[in-house]
């Protein structure tokens, strides 16, 4: 019978498997990119909006941190806000006459 250390290194272990897996970069119009496997996006819990982080010789690519409803929502009333102040004739005259 397996003892209960040799039964949690061996839990560790499978847990902390790196997976690794070669890619090239490729062009992506001006940039250059990468395909990310489906079994790599499975294991990392990645979804959609990524942060990259960048040091010499290395890109890391972690979840972003998810923004406030209430900062979204702010944003969104100063731009409506400010198309109200903006968007009069008054502002299209000013700004023609110094084209």
């Amino acid at each position: 019978m397996t003892d209960l250390f040799s039964v949690c290194t061996m839990y560790l272990h499978m847990i902390t498997t790196i997976i690794r897996r070669e890619a090239t970069l490729i062009a992506i119009g001006n940039s250059r990119g990468i395909r990310i496997p489906k079994l790599l996006l499975d294991e990392s819990g990645l979804e959609h909006d990524v942060e990259l982080q960048v040091k010499k010789g290395e890109i890391k690519i972690v979840s972003a941190p998810k923004k406030e409803r209430a900062v979204d929502e702010a944003l969104f009333l100063s731009e409506k806000v400010l198309s109200t102040d903006w968007n009069k004739p008054e502002e299209d005259e000013a700004w023609a006459g110094l084209q």
